[in-house]
């Protein structure tokens, strides 16, 4: 089976939708869409979870993915979303305590950073981006 992205992509290919290959975040209309796509598919996910809805909980899961993958398709972001996420786990696996454990909240169980944090550098991977880009063009 394709990957997430491929089978958005198929489907932004057959509909007629905007794929982008450079990022573009000045269409008003397609950020706006975006957004209001996501915060719907989210909307669902609360009240699925909220009535203990396995079905509709992995529905509104699954929609998430294929809207946000939509996002970085239709924003021009998809040829970055490995390296992006790739950056994003690094940076969050540095959260760990000085002990090598995880720092909790326990009200909510949010993890916390810890001392080694490193924050995600995304804009290096925008330049690399860029720079690998501009190499191939020439």
């Amino acid at each position: 089976m394709k990957n997430t992205l491929d089978c958005v992509k198929e489907f932004h290919a057959t509909y007629g939708l905007s794929i982008k290959d450079t990022p573009d975040l000045t269409d008003k209309r397609t950020n706006d869409l975006r957004i209001s796509l996501l915060q719907e598919e989210l909307d669902e996910l609360k009240e699925a979870l909220a009535e203990g809805n396995e079905k509709e909980v992995l529905d509104a899961l699954t929609d998430l993915q294929y809207v946000l993958d939509g996002a970085y398709l239709s924003l021009g972001y998809h040829l970055l979303k490995e390296p992006a996420f790739a950056e994003v786990q690094r940076s969050n696996m540095s959260k760990l305590g000085l002990d090598g454990k995880p720092i909790v909240r326990p009200e909510d169980g949010k993890i916390l950073k810890g001392p080694n944090y490193s924050p995600p550098d995304l804009a290096m991977v925008i330049e690399k981006w860029r720079n690998s880009a501009s190499k191939q063009a020439a």
